[in-house]
């Protein structure tokens, strides 16, 4: 539930004062990490989240909503959860059934407080600090469950005063969890009702991240109408990958009261450039946002406009969701149909027991459209870890690459390259990472053989 802003359309402030690189995090990741400014999955495999958010601390009976919103492709689904200050506390039962539910259809559990909603203006909101309390009064729910868990420790923790201590509170209850003996990766929400207009999150991203002693925090942001043109979503979000932070949208819509977000940049911008984002919600909205509802009644064949929008869309979770990598083996991964895509030329091979020494290629077509196409190409290690990998393929239909992300390609003619960039060439044994482009085709759109070649 969204608060109408008091302060609207401010304009940007100061520069951050200076570039910021983090490397691997020192310590040795049981679930998920962060390097550069990415999120990697226990496997060491690149993951960017794809989902919806779901009001499960008021709809607590709607336990077939994590199906329904992974069959529709998501790989993602951030759950809110209430620590008993403003709402009726989730035990730590639940919030292990919540898990269960999470990993029996193979999405990734984002963990929310709600109850820190707009502290400072909004009554009965908690602090941090007693946020934190609540996770480590269920800790044992969560404690083994680091590949499949994200903490988000409060959800938009400042309305729009009082939000001057966001950077030291946020560092403490970060500094907190670590001490209790939570070691997954921890997401931390923006102030001023998470849109951070106020620029408080961005300029202190750094400070927070090395607050962390396992350096392994995201920064999430909301996205309403604080982020209603192309230009302020893609300054706020690059600034971020600018200085290897990790950033992803943790909540937005295509409409609100307090304005009308771009979705359409942040979708897209998103996508191309490896970002996470988790829309507002599956459900269940009131309060004059019901237009927020993906689906009607908790129905998921009732998909509503925004629902149609973000799952099928352009830039969507259809087209662009991959699974964890943690769930590998379980089934086939929702996001390929084998009656809408084609199916890959080649694909790793091998032994029963594992895959060749070098790396192999599988090329896939995500979507596609009149005259264009999203095609993704899944890069994945054999029996040795890898430095290194470039891989080739020559179109046959005259098919070309017009937008590229997560490598970098080249073409002369009909024949392509790709080459790993600097983040994502390593690669353990067995592990994967795929990039994607945006290609044109005219008559046929056949799928080319590609080859992988590693350093």
């Amino acid at each position: 539930m969204k608060k109408l802003l008091s302060v609207a359309g401010v304009a940007l402030l100061t520069v951050l004062a200076a570039v910021f690189a983090f490397g691997q995090p020192a310590h040795a990741a049981a679930g998920f990490s962060v390097a550069n400014g990415r999120l990697y999955d226990a496997n060491g495999t690149e993951f960017v989240m794809r989902g919806v958010n779901h009001a499960h601390t008021w709809y607590a009976q709607q336990t077939s909503s994590f199906a329904n919103i992974k069959a529709l492709g998501a790989n993602t689904v951030r759950v809110v959860l209430a620590s008993g200050d403003r709402w009726p506390k989730n035990s730590t039962a639940d919030v292990a059934n919540v898990i269960s539910l999470c990993k029996a259809n193979r999405l990734i559990c984002v963990l929310e407080v709600h109850d820190t909603t707009g502290y400072g203006e909004q009554s009965g909101a908690i602090t941090l600090d007693r946020a934190v309390d609540y996770w480590l009064s269920i800790a044992s729910a969560l404690q083994g469950q680091e590949k499949y868990v994200i903490v988000n420790i409060g959800n938009e923790p400042y309305g729009n005063q009082g939000y001057g201590t966001w950077a030291t509170d946020t560092a403490n209850a970060v500094k907190r969890l670590r001490a209790g003996g939570l070691t997954h990766t921890i997401m931390v929400d923006a102030p001023n009702w998470g849109q951070d207009w106020s620029f408080t999150m961005r300029d202190n991203a750094a400070s927070v991240f090395a607050a962390d002693p396992q350096k392994n925090t995201v920064f999430s942001i909301h996205m309403y109408g604080v982020f209603d043109t192309a230009a302020e979503i893609t300054d706020y979000l690059g600034r971020f990958r600018t200085a290897g932070l990790p950033i992803v949208v943790g909540e937005f819509g295509f409409n609100h009261s307090d304005g009308n977000p771009d979705e359409d940049t942040i979708l897209a911008y998103s996508q191309a450039n490896g970002i996470g984002y988790l829309g507002w919600s599956w459900s269940g909205n009131g309060g004059g946002v019901e237009y927020l509802d993906m689906v009607t009644n908790f129905d998921p064949n009732q998909l509503t406009t925004w629902g149609q929008r973000i799952f099928n869309g352009a830039n969507g979770i259809k087209a662009t969701a991959r699974e964890a990598s943690v769930y590998a083996g379980t089934s086939p991964s929702p996001t390929t149909s084998p009656t809408t895509s084609p199916s890959p030329t080649t694909s790793p091979t091998g032994g029963p027991t594992r895959p060749p020494a070098g790396c192999t290629a599988v090329y896939t077509i995500v979507n596609s459209w009149q005259g264009g196409f999203q095609g993704e190409v899944r890069v994945t290690a054999g029996a040795a870890a890898i430095s290194g990998w470039t891989t080739k393929w020559t179109f046959g239909n005259g098919q070309t690459v017009s937008q590229s992300w997560n490598a970098t390609v080249s073409g002369s003619g009909a024949a392509y390259t790709a080459r790993n960039v600097d983040w994502n060439g390593r690669l353990g044994a067995g592990a994967s990472t795929s990039f994607g482009f945006i290609g044109s085709w005219n008559g046929s759109n056949t799928i080319p053989a590609v080859t992988c070649t590693a350093s």
